[in-house]
């Protein structure tokens, strides 16, 4: 075993070993290490740990030292000239009159190493164009030819699913991926729909295909000769993720019934006759076993109260409202009553009331059929039925 570090350069999402040398390093915090290229800049994914020997490409290099706000301040000006020198390189571009198309700018950390990204469609001379960078930076100057998936995981972006795409985010490597994934998994093979943005299919194609394959190998195909619970039939379709089929039943073809892989037997795998098959007894229905629920034994509870003694207190004492113990009434309309009186004064006051005179005669009473003046044939105004109160007191406006 031996103790190893894992990084991550700018721009990649693979992972290289390098020997800490008994420095303790954390996951997250920046590098410098040294490479055949010499000195780099990188991030570390993963602190000190140790690794089988096998799994270490030797010979294993080390760490220089952990970066220093002096290596931040080299890496943010070795940006701006990334910058510069993609802005540059386009116009010589243009000049030479080549066709090709730049896609990212890389500067060494000890800055004595320019590396331009480009994709073409061939082959492209490009020997002038070197000369003419050399002259302008004075540097090392080296032009790759990439293919259009490093493209789009320099430059990353978002794929059709929403998320960031997979070869920016995590893939080491680009897998191998073929049309036939799309059709073992039943997908669409509008080229639209199973291509990504770099427009080669897409590497997710490649994750589930060992899951499909499997499911493949136990299912049998369409038109298969099966029998079933029902009886025997053909298989119209099947569904290789539930693993479940739709097969029509000699019996009732026109109607489709969907079963089990579990609960057919198949006599013919794929098209064919049926000649010298001989049926056997039809197979078992599968039985879903079921859990026994436990009851749940309901709990009852009181409303107002939860002592004994308070079962035959008044609502309020139940509630915990704290009063005089009076009842309260709700008036919305008539006469409010006054404070409560003694019951002597109360009688007093009735005996004392002096009984009301007779209803008065209208004035107009008797005229229903005669003429009146015509200030008198004016209809009377009903009498306000409601009445205002003070504030500080019960007497009426």
């Amino acid at each position: 075993m031996t103790e190893v570090i894992s990084v991550r350069f700018r721009g990649g999402s693979k992972t290289y070993f390098f020997d800490p040398k008994g420095v303790q390093v954390r996951v997250g915090e920046n590098v410098i290490v040294q490479t055949a290229q010499g000195l780099e800049f990188a991030a570390c994914t993963q602190g000190n740990h140790e690794v089988a020997d096998e799994a270490i490409v030797k010979p294993l290099s080390a760490i220089v030292r952990k970066a220093t706000d002096n290596d931040f301040r080299v890496v943010e000006y070795n940006r701006k000239r990334e910058r510069e020198a993609f802005r540059i390189c386009e116009g010589k571009i243009a000049d030479h009159g080549l066709e090709m198309k730049l896609v990212s700018v890389s500067v060494g950390f000890d800055s004595n190493k320019i590396v331009f990204y480009f994709t073409a469609d061939g082959r492209v001379d490009f020997r002038e164009l070197v000369r003419d960078l050399a002259s302008v930076f004075r540097a090392r100057i080296e032009l790759r030819q990439i293919g259009v998936r490093d493209e789009a995981k320099m430059i990353g972006g978002l794929g059709i699913c929403g998320r960031p795409f997979c070869c920016s985010q995590f893939l080491d490597g680009f897998m191998p991926v073929s049309i036939k994934m799309a059709k073992t998994q039943n997908l669409s093979l509008n080229p639209t729909k199973i291509s990504g943005t770099c427009g080669r299919l897409m590497c997710c194609l490649k994750y589930e295909q060992n899951a499909y394959e499997d499911a493949a190998k136990r299912m049998p195909k369409v038109e298969s000769f099966v029998q079933t619970p029902d009886g025997p039939g053909n298989v119209k379709a099947v569904e290789l993720l539930r693993e479940r089929v739709k097969v029509s039943l000699d019996s009732a073809p026109e109607n489709l019934k969907t079963y089990r892989a579990c609960e057919i037997q198949i006599l013919r795998n794929g098209k064919g006759s049926r000649e010298g098959i001989e049926i056997p007894e039809r197979t078992a229905r599968f039985v879903e076993e079921r859990e026994e629920e436990e009851l749940i034994q309901p709990v009852f509870s009181t409303t107002y109260y939860t002592d004994d003694h308070l079962a035959e207190a008044p609502r309020r004492e139940k509630m915990n409202v704290e009063g005089d113990g009076k009842p309260r009434h709700r008036h919305r309309g008539g006469r409010r009553r006054g404070p409560a009186r003694p019951e002597g004064q109360e009688a007093k006051k009735q005996g004392a009331q002096p009984p009301r005179p007779p209803k008065q005669q209208s004035r107009l009473e008797g005229q229903k059929g005669e003429d009146r003046p015509a200030g008198e044939n004016k209809r009377r105004r009903p009498p306000y039925r409601g009445r205002r109160w003070n504030k500080g007191g019960d007497t009426p406006k």
